[in-house]
């Protein structure tokens, strides 16, 4: 059973936090297809690392389905335009964590996040093993 280290994702959370405000100050020297993708890619990591901050025992398959479908939810949510919604889109917080339309390219890249987590938590449980 897998039991996470609450401070290491802590940390996990905040470098992705970083590595996604870089992408966009440095959107002018990325490649465009990797600014299609990466802030909504690291999104999804980001959020995959809250799932194991929240929920330490849970096991990783169900930490990935639970992070993607909270990923997905908040895309489909963007198909829903109400004055209300859309205020708090317009914040910048607003605006990072609800978006503004839904784009099926969103879905990949939350689903290469979420994977991209995956990976790490089995390359990490793999050398624990080892050790």
């Amino acid at each position: 059973m897998i039991k996470r280290n609450r401070f290491l994702y802590i940390i996990a959370v905040l470098i992705v936090v970083i590595l996604g405000l870089a992408s966009r100050k440095l959107s002018g020297h990325l490649p465009e297809i990797v600014n299609m993708y990466l802030g909504d890619a690291l999104w999804a990591l980001m959020i995959y690392f809250y799932v194991g901050i929240i929920f330490r025992k849970l096991p990783i398959n169900r930490s990935a389905i639970f992070s993607l479908l909270f990923c997905y939810l908040i895309e489909l949510s963007q198909l829903y335009h109400a004055p209300w919604i859309d205020q708090i889109r317009n914040t910048r917080l607003g605006g990072l964590v609800l978006g503004f339309g839904f784009l099926w390219s969103d879905i990949l890249a939350y689903t290469l996040g979420v994977t991209t987590g995956v990976l790490i938590e089995l390359t990490i449980q793999k050398y624990q093993t080892i050790k």
